[in-house]
């Protein structure tokens, strides 16, 4: 068993430890019981989207093994699951009728981790918009807000007296980018102005649904989860530094500043030009409804070149199977200057993990440098901690081995190897590791309890 690169911790009390999913990418049952399509059960139709041409119609098929899977993530000894619901499940035109088969498949879930001790977070938007608001616009329709809107307070009222916490959006930045400027994500569209209008309505509805939320009294947390990076130039040149500014603020100024200071950096703002997105009065102000708390998704840093596409390999530093690097001092980097720059609340960092090319030998997968990548991120949690930024909670992505978007199931993120064609769960290293860490800082939280107590 691997062990640990160096000392983790220490860590407070009533620090959050956790694993994380998302609805499509494990549950299966993609069309029973009543639920829709969402875009990208029909992005994983078009020739070349995916690319070893698979689906999520079987996945992990975790909508079949809920009880077994629960009993996995209890095994653990973590503290919460962060988990995704899919709105065409539950409403799978996006508005009109409510599937109660979906809504009882996410009552089960969450009771199922209360009954095990665990903490349930829900984040209501991970990426599966219905199919049938993406063909009246989708995202880029100043309707989808209000729907959004409705969805939000729908499952705040079946949920809200017993989840810990409920994430609007994940990751806007990729629906709006990848989603729409790129288009190598659902629904595969291809125009800046598109994208940049769909990243300002995914906030005004994160801000909307906040205050509707609150208003209809729901007693979760609240509040919104990013993919954040810190951005480095390639080189001291003025024009790398000038290009390094802009894609700070393209990825995490827009939103933090929104989010944050009620308003979109001017810079950005200035290079969009034409392509900025229609902002109607009141929306601003909406978007910086006061958050519980801020959920940060981090894998690695950004490099900027301002001479196109930086080559990580030209680093000389570990990749993973995504051809990221393994950079955790970037995430304490990212941390502090989160608390330095903006008047944060509790900080999570609601994803952070690895994709390595796993073998399964005699019914073991030795994954050490996943187990060496976890270690050393929850180590640079512990040192932003030390800095005085108020950390929260870790969730380790992902529980399981899953469809990994456009790299279909090429790629393996979990700390649970799955074998897709018997859907046998087998823990991997990282996992058994994990595990024994958690112990260990739920045996030191015993003792310093037994100290007081005896004090």
């Amino acid at each position: 068993m691997p062990t640990p690169p160096h000392p983790l911790g220490p860590f407070p009390d009533d620090f959050t430890w956790g694993v994380a999913t998302s609805s499509f990418q494990i549950e299966g049952a993609a069309f029973e019981d009543g639920k829709g399509a969402s875009i990208w059960d029909t992005f994983c139709q078009v020739p070349g989207a995916v690319s070893d041409a698979s689906n999520g119609l079987v996945a992990c098929d975790h909508y079949h093994r809920l009880d077994s899977d629960l009993d996995l993530i209890a095994g653990l000894g973590v503290d919460a699951y962060r988990f995704s619901m899919s709105w065409p499940r539950v409403r799978p035109g996006g508005d009109g009728a409510w599937n109660e088969k979906g809504l009882d498949f996410y009552d089960r879930l969450v009771d199922g981790l209360l009954a095990r001790g665990l903490r349930p977070y829900l984040t209501l938007n991970h990426w599966d918009l219905p199919e049938e608001l993406q063909a009246r616009g989708g995202w880029a329709n100043r309707d989808t807000v209000h729907r959004f809107v409705e969805y939000a307070c729908g499952i705040g009222r079946r949920l809200g007296d017993r989840v810990a916490s409920i994430t609007t959006h994940n990751e806007p930045w990729v629906i709006a980018m990848l989603g729409h400027d790129a288009g190598i994500f659902a629904p595969g569209i291809k125009d800046l102005p598109t994208a940049m209008q769909v990243s300002h309505h995914l906030l005004l509805s994160h801000g909307l649904a906040l205050q509707a939320l609150r208003a209809q009294g729901c007693p979760s947390q609240l509040g919104i989860v990013l993919n954040l990076s810190p951005m480095h130039p390639a080189t001291d040149s003025p024009a790398d530094i000038d290009r390094t500014r802009l894609e700070d603020g393209r990825l995490v100024r827009w939103y933090m500043d929104a989010l944050f200071k009620g308003s979109y950096p001017a810079d950005v703002l200035e290079f969009l030009g034409p392509a900025a997105p229609r902002i109607a009065e009141g929306d601003l102000a909406a978007i910086a409804a006061p958050l519980d708390f801020l959920g940060v998704n981090y894998y690695t840093r950004a490099v900027v070149s301002a001479d196109g596409p930086w080559d990580v390999h030209r680093s000389g530093l570990e990749l993973t199977d995504m051809d990221w690097e393994v950079y955790p001092e970037g995430l304490t980097e990212l941390l502090v200057r989160l608390h330095r720059d903006y008047p944060v609340p509790p900080l999570y960092v609601t994803e952070n993990g690895s994709a390595f090319k796993d073998q399964m030998v005699e019914g073991r997968v030795h994954d050490s440098r996943r187990t060496h990548y976890a270690a050393s991120h929850i180590e640079a949690v512990a040192q932003a901690l030390r800095q005085g930024v108020p950390m929260a909670g870790y969730m380790l992505w992902s529980l399981m081995d899953n469809f990994e978007w456009a790299s279909g199931y090429e790629k393996r993120f979990g700390i649970v190897h799955v074998d897709y064609d018997t859907q046998q769960r087998t823990l991997k290293d990282s996992a058994l590791w994990y595990r024994d860490f958690l112990c260990e800082q739920k045996t030191r939280r015993g003792s310093g309890l037994l100290m007081a107590a005896g004090a």
